[in-house]
């Protein structure tokens, strides 16, 4: 849509030439015909280098702006970027495409459900009661367990298994707060890749991005009951045990092993082949390879053993 279809649905001014949007991304992924925006000043660097050609903005970061850009003046960017990512959002399910290809040797159940504009492999198992969406990607070999279900856009690569009443590209759970208490939804626009050789247990739920993809690594395998929340990269050959939880945006390098009953903040960055005991809390990110931690707050494990030794004593 153009510019000024934007601004018109967020009943804002926009200066600039008018210029054909394609969708929404964040400041350092965006692409010409992409809006981006900046809501604090500490984007002011990314936003000069910014690839885009449209914005959300406020008046403030104005003068950091590249040069011939378009923008939407917002008084709050936050809850304007809400509004705008409901203009792109897909509709669930679409009738208008092909039927589903699927390759030989497939085994898929009479109650399971396979939308239009699916791409299936050869010998994939599909079982009773699976859900696979509109422009689902699976890939050779894979086996999809019963009531599983897959939302539209998601990509699951080859040798892969997930286990039974897993969700896969369920929205994120993303909201912009107005002054008065509102929860303005950030719509999802994004998807869910899953690469080759991963097992997801039973009961997990992988969510959708905002903008562009949740990555699950090869060779990457989830016990039961794990939640990935949206945009976070998961480093191949990493294990997570049962009842774990990453906040939306962290990434974990390859081979991370995170034990039962751990939890991630947003936003970090974890180093790989880096090992967490069970019921860590993780709020900071971790830049050093190789290390082993435990508890919250999260400490090196040896000297986590040693506090717990000196509280055993206080109790003696």
């Amino acid at each position: 849509m153009l510019l000024s279809d934007v601004a018109s649905h967020l009943k804002l001014e926009f200066l600039g030439k008018d210029i054909e949007i394609e969708s929404m991304n964040e400041l350092s992924l965006s692409s010409s015909s992409q809006l981006a925006f900046a809501i604090h000043k500490k984007y002011s660097y990314e936003l000069k280098s910014s690839k885009a050609k449209a914005f959300l903005i406020t008046n403030a970061l104005i003068e950091h702006l590249p040069e011939d850009s378009s923008y939407i003046i917002c008084e709050d960017v936050s809850i304007s970027m809400a509004e705008a990512t409901k203009l792109f959002y897909k509709k669930p399910i679409e009738q208008r495409l092909s039927h589903a290809v699927v390759g030989q040797e497939c085994y898929i159940d009479a109650m399971a459900k396979v939308e239009k504009g699916v791409v299936i492999g050869s010998n994939v198992t599909v079982m009773a009661g699976a859900y696979i969406g509109t422009n689902v990607v699976i890939g050779d070999n894979t086996i999809i367990y019963p009531n599983v279900t897959i939302y539209r856009d998601s990509v699951v690569g080859s040798d892969c298994i997930i286990h039974a009443g897993s969700v896969i590209g369920a929205d994120g759970f993303g909201f912009s707060h107005t002054k008065e208490g509102k929860h303005i939804k950030i719509y999802q626009n994004g998807n869910v890749i899953i690469e080759n050789d991963v097992e997801i247990g039973a009961n997990c739920a992988i969510d959708r991005a905002v903008f562009n993809s949740t990555i699950i690594r090869r060779g990457t395998k989830l016990d039961n009951f794990i939640h990935i929340a949206h945009n976070c990269d998961i480093g191949e050959y990493s294990l997570f045990v049962a009842q774990t939880g990453v906040g939306g945006s962290t990434t974990l390098g390859r081979n991370c092993v995170v034990s039962g009953q751990s939890a991630f903040s947003d936003h970090l960055d974890i180093a790989p082949f880096s090992t967490f005991t069970a019921r860590s809390g993780v709020t900071k990110s971790i830049s050093n390879s190789g290390g082993v931690y435990s508890g919250f707050p999260l400490m090196n494990h040896r000297d986590w053993k040693k506090l717990q030794a000196r509280i055993a004593k206080l109790n003696d």
